[in-house]
């Protein structure tokens, strides 16, 4: 049920045409690396958190400051969700259901998910390619007219899937940014690629260089909520975008 997860607003939220951006712990850590990046980068302030029992009980210290960790940071025209641990496989329903309906709720006027695809040759890869996954035929429209190109076939698993299963439910636009990423270890590269192809969605130039340049420092501080995320990946018996579906339409 999405009673058992509530986004508490801690600021007046006014978020009526804004984009909502959530990258939650998966496949390289690339989505929870790029919001994590964007909201330091863009000076954002916290508008909401996310509780829930399904959640560990843990809580994060920022500055002296004890901070939950799930968070919604925001302005006029953008929304980040930012998760500091690996939501338990449990938690993943409600806890989508209940920020679609927060969104939707907002007046949000797409989601975006960020999220790594794995690839097993990602060494020899410098710029990894992303591809977008649209919820329907308006998200499929912009991502063709942002020069991103769609992915045809295959199958999209974990916390971007629900997003894209439960907006489409609430008939609310939605679509993935799927970077070429390593499967079990952080990998900045990728969250920099899923960056550059958020800002083409959003008509805006996000700095990456910074991102790139602490690119080791990143790979170090993330290896533990990697290692959390790999066994959510492993319960949610990921990947499986490296199939291909039985039949074609």
């Amino acid at each position: 049920m999405a009673e058992e997860v509530e986004v508490v607003e801690v600021a007046r939220v006014e978020a009526e045409g804004a984009k909502a951006v959530e990258g939650l712990p998966d496949v390289g850590l690339v989505g929870a690396i790029a919001t994590s990046y964007l909201v330091e980068q863009l000076g954002m302030g916290e508008v909401a958190y996310v509780d829930s029992e399904l959640f560990p009980p843990i809580m994060v210290l920022h500055r002296g400051k004890l901070k939950n960790p799930v968070r919604i940071y925001g302005s006029s025209d953008l929304l980040l969700l930012v998760s500091e641990i690996a939501i338990p496989v449990e938690a993943l329903a409600p806890l989508v259901r209940a920020l679609t309906s927060w969104f939707k709720e907002k007046r949000v006027e797409f989601m975006v998910s960020l999220g790594g695809i794995p690839v097993a040759n990602r060494l020899d890869i410098d710029t990894p390619s992303v591809y977008g996954v649209p919820n329907g035929d308006v998200a499929a429209e912009f991502l063709k007219r942002r020069g991103i190109e769609v992915m045809e076939e295959g199958f999209v698993a974990g916390a971007y899937a629900l997003f894209l299963k439960e907006s489409l439910r609430q008939s609310m636009p939605a679509l993935a940014l799927l970077a070429q990423s390593y499967l079990q270890y952080p990998d900045p590269g990728a969250a920099a690629a899923a960056i550059e192809a958020l800002g083409r969605l959003l008509d805006r130039s996000f700095d990456v260089k910074p991102l790139l340049e602490k690119a080791e420092e990143i790979r170090v501080k993330t290896r533990d909520l990697m290692k959390q995320a790999r066994a959510a990946i492993v319960g949610m018996q990921k990947p499986r975008e490296s199939e291909m579906p039985l039949m074609y339409t």
